[in-house]
């Protein structure tokens, strides 16, 4: 997957008041790392492309008082609503767009903004989403198979997907973004059970998903076996690791020199990808290892801020459950013609290409 899109990004449109209620407060995941990951600075512009219920942005609007600005993004106009609400004290200096986060550019160039200061993605469904059964994202209570995350965008409901997809098809999102060892089980439990009857619920969904599983498996298994086949399908509904890539293949070019960039992942998948591409763009040459010499000319543009990726403490998991699987990698934007920090000198490398000390990754 490239990342790169056939299409052009949507305008994005300013979120409309109405209909908004009161923020529910709410502790953010990995909150105090992911400040000393951004350290805003008063003044300064920074983005958060997944304001969710607004809880990272208050608490960075909180530091960059009091000039600077917040320019907020999010798929699902329901959580806008609510971050509206939250963030009503910081008035205009809080911008408002419902949009992807992988289309930030169209925003920010309607604030007209070249550059920002910090920019954060937590790329996780929101406890909101998870716990709305007529959202479709959870098994745990039965609810119209939709998972989108955006309702009213052009995105088609699970239940389509559910419903018209091939075998072979379902068994590769399964796969792919589920890493299920019983893809093709459930691929074709699920064209089964279809042919009786549309499948139109995430009861019915899990329930055949569970028939699908051997028995001794379902016995043994911590989770649902459901669990991985939501998320699967969630991810290809919203198109999760596109989206993520875009935003890569973007963000750095429109961060000042010393911005920060965080990322908060929920999924292997999606941790590999912001790894690796942190790799790549902190080092210089990027051929392949068979070049003897460099011919890209690439040239590191961050230092990676986060060795290893940052996880919840046991004090945040006392408190959330949900922070276990979330990761935090985090980089900063190279000056032009800056050097990163030093790097111990790999010899197998092709000539100007240098290794990290140890897994800067």
């Amino acid at each position: 997957m490239t990342g790169a899109s056939d299409t052009p990004a949507p305008q994005a449109t300013p979120v409309p008041t109405e209909g908004a209620r009161a923020a529910t407060l709410h502790v953010p995941v990995l909150l105090d790392e992911v400040l000393e990951a951004l350290a805003p600075r008063a003044g300064g512009r920074y983005l958060d492309g997944t304001v969710g219920l607004g809880g990272h942005s208050a608490a960075i609007m909180e530091r960059i008082s009091p000039d600077g600005e917040l320019c907020c993004l999010d798929r699902d106009t329901a959580a806008l609503a609510h971050a509206r609400q939250r963030l009503a004290p910081w008035g205009g200096r809080v911008h408002f767009f419902h949009t992807r986060y992988a289309d930030f550019e169209a925003a920010l160039d309607q604030l007209g903004w070249d550059k920002v200061d910090g920019a954060l993605i937590d790329i996780g469904v929101s406890s909101m989403q998870i716990d709305s059964a007529e959202r479709g994202f959870s098994f745990h209570a039965d609810g119209p198979l939709d998972m989108r995350m955006d309702q009213d965008g052009d995105e088609a409901p699970a239940a389509k997907l559910v419903n018209r997809a091939t075998v072979d098809v379902l068994k590769d999102i399964i796969r792919r973004y589920g890493e299920d060892p019983m893809a093709g089980r459930i691929a074709r439990a699920i064209v089964d059970a279809r042919a009786a009857g549309p499948i139109e619920t995430t009861a019915q969904l899990a329930a055949i998903v569970d028939r699908a599983y051997p028995a001794k498996w379902r016995a043994t298994s911590r989770n649902h076996p459901a669990t991985r086949t939501f998320q699967a399908l969630r991810m290809a509904v919203n198109d999760e690791l596109g989206q993520l890539e875009r935003f890569l293949d973007r963000i750095l070019d429109r961060l000042n020199p010393g911005g920060r960039l965080a990322v908060i992942t929920f999924h292997s998948l999606e941790d590999r990808i912001v790894k690796h591409r942190l790799r790549d763009e902190s080092q210089g040459c990027v051929c392949p290892r068979t070049v003897p010499r460099c011919e890209c000319g690439h040239k590191a543009r961050v230092d990676v801020l986060t060795r290893k990726p940052v996880t919840a403490s046991e004090a945040e998991l006392a408190r959330n459950s949900r922070a276990a699987s979330a990761k935090l990698r985090a980089a900063v934007r190279l000056a032009e013609g800056q050097a990163p920090r030093p790097r111990r000198r790999n010899k197998y490398a092709p000539e100007g290409r240098d290794a990290a000390e140890g897994d800067a990754s």
